[in-house]
């Protein structure tokens, strides 16, 4: 409980700059503590996010528009920004700061938790392990998601990654495993309105909303609130893994929306601006996003994170992609090439990776000679994609007979394999058609198996 001395109007506004108000003459506040904006009748939640001797800077939750520093008025609240978690959150639809938007009531709280969680500690984490069925045939055969990863996937403005995201939200499982043991919390980050209700509609017509939290941030909303969402999403996240004991795939898109605003509450705040204008400690800062997926040695639960950003001008070396590269652990990339050619979802596989993958596939996980089949699937493509090269400068006749089939295997993956639409695929009909399209190459260009494989896998096709 708080004294109510210590909670007290202050007057001390001096500057309104985009989303941030600056306050003098303040003692005794602690950095990201919640904050209360009064203007007349008028309440805006917000918090402290810089302390220099004794002024601060607020960084306010529902924007600044119509605040005026004379009628304004600071309440700190000397409490952390806090999110009500509890039972029944799953099936809920919430806004970009964790309140209910769907007509039902609030969330009852067994807990109150701190929205700015840590990440988690290095000597407690465990290794991931252990498959997650995604239903997209060119992740779950090819860069497989273990729990406990952090695997983005890269897109361009204007690509189905918004499609693709939902698709993944709904198709997700564990095999093998309790569907009461895994839930989805699906965090859409600066979406339109139109974007945002194609979310809730695919969610709720395919009957996956049961097991899913659906945070809505919209394109209208402050930006300082983007800033927040991702963080609320994961603490709900984190509740549902660690006390409840389940696993949790987090959706976050887009994440190149919330370095957007980011850099708009860093250039008011007056910051000096690193690469395309970015803060310097935007690494830092979506490491204290990305670190929260993990497991953690002695608790039940996991987190598993595929956010979702969009490369400005499809730049793969953009700060956004190129930092994120750093942190995660791979890459999932969307190829503008595929989708004009009307393959969804347009994954390029070649610069795909999955760093993690082989601690969660194999024997006694999903299949003993699901690494072979993807470390050949990987070398025919590659060398496919060469051919096809060389094909546009001398012509299909200046190729060998084995050159050919290669190029035709290209095609097939492509239309077979890494096209689905919106079908879901469990892992068995992915593998199964990764060996029908490796039984139409001859057995000598098979270099990544083993004979016995190919008289397990390859000749029982081709029969």
């Amino acid at each position: 409980m708080i004294a109510p001395e210590k909670i007290q109007l202050h007057s001390g506004l001096y500057r309104i700059q985009g989303p941030l108000v600056f306050v003098k003459n303040v003692d005794n506040v602690g950095l990201y503590d919640q904050v209360a904006v009064i203007s007349g009748s008028d309440t805006r939640l917000g918090r402290v996010v810089s302390i220099s001797g004794n002024t601060v800077v607020v960084e306010v939750s529902q924007g600044t528009d119509g605040l005026s520093l004379d009628a304004s008025r600071i309440r700190f609240l000397s409490k952390p920004v806090l999110l009500d978690v509890g039972p029944g959150m799953l099936g809920r639809v919430y806004n970009g700061v964790g309140e209910p938007i769907d007509g039902g009531p609030g969330i009852v709280p067994r807990q109150r938790l701190r929205v700015d969680g840590r990440a988690i500690n290095p000597v407690r984490r465990e290794v991931p392990s252990e498959f997650i069925e995604t239903g997209v045939s060119a992740i779950d055969a090819m860069n497989s998601l273990v729990r406990g990863q952090k695997l983005p996937i890269f897109s361009g403005s204007g690509l189905s990654h918004d499609r693709l995201a939902s698709n993944i939200a709904r198709f997700a499982r564990l095999p093998g495993g309790s569907a009461q043991e895994f839930a989805v919390v699906f965090a859409a980050i600066g979406v339109t309105f139109d974007t945002a209700e194609q979310f809730r509609r695919d969610m709720e017509e395919h009957g996956a909303l049961e097991r899913i939290a659906l945070f809505l941030n919209l394109a209208s909303d402050p930006s300082a609130e983007r800033l927040l969402t991702p963080r609320i999403a994961l603490t709900a996240a984190e509740y549902l893994a660690y006390e409840e004991g389940r696993h949790v795939l987090v959706v976050l898109t887009d994440i190149t929306n919330y370095c957007e605003a980011l850099r708009e509450v860093s250039s008011s705040h007056g910051e000096v601006p690193s690469r395309k204008g970015y803060p310097g400690y935007m690494y830092s800062d979506l490491a204290s996003i990305y670190e929260r997926a993990g497991r953690i040695m002695g608790r039940v639960g996991s987190i598993t994170q595929m956010p979702i950003l969009t490369m400005p001008n499809d730049d793969i070396t953009h700060p956004i992609p190129d930092l994120s590269g750093y942190i995660t652990e791979g890459q999932i990339v969307l190829d503008r090439d595929l989708a004009q050619r009307g393959i969804f979802p347009p994954v390029k596989l070649l610069p795909c990776l999955s760093r993690l993958m082989n601690q969660g596939i194999g024997k006694g996980m999903t299949h003993e000679d699901h690494p072979a089949l993807a470390a050949q699937l990987y070398s025919s493509y590659a060398q496919a994609n060469r051919l096809h090269l060389l094909s546009s400068v001398v012509g299909e006749e200046g190729l060998s007979e084995t050159d050919r089939q290669l190029l035709r295997f290209r095609e097939q993956l492509d239309q077979r394999f890494i096209q689905q639409g919106d079908e879901r695929r469990t892992l068995e009909k992915s593998l199964a058609t990764g060996w029908e399209l490796l039984a139409s190459l001859p057995d000598e260009s098979l270099v990544r198996l083993s004979d016995e494989q190919i008289h397990d896998h390859i000749r029982p096709c081709r029969e």
